[in-house]
């Protein structure tokens, strides 16, 4: 078994209507840390939630929101996510979009040809 990397889960929440230029802001992120050279970088999509307004947001047939959450996740070492916060902070900046981001410590258990 091999033993645990530490690393950290940089999470961002944006909406869907939220926009960098003719891209979602949430593919905007993904595409700058693919050319930020990040481990990698996955989009949920959520069916169901509320923010900051509390409105509620649901992808319910009967009752369709026009800007659902969405979720980027991206593990790294930290000092590759330390570097990339100004470039999302920039991407932000330019939007004019609004979103939530968290970090925290996890362990990483890497299987497959490259490690973090």
């Amino acid at each position: 078994m091999q033993a645990p990397l530490k690393a950290t889960l940089l999470r961002i929440f944006v909406g869907e209507g939220d926009r960098h230029g003719s891209h979602p802001l949430y593919e905007a992120i993904v595409l700058k840390a693919r050319e930020a050279g990040l481990a990698g970088a996955t989009v949920l999509r959520g069916p169901m939630g509320f923010g900051q307004s509390s409105r509620l947001h649901t992808a319910k047939l009967l009752r369709l929101s026009e800007d659902l959450s969405f979720v980027v996740e991206i593990v790294d070492r930290t000092d590759k996510i330390n570097a990339f916060l100004p470039v999302l902070d920039m991407l932000f900046t330019e939007s004019g979009g609004s979103g939530l981001v968290t970090m925290e410590g996890v362990e990483v258990l890497h299987y497959g040809k490259k490690p973090l």
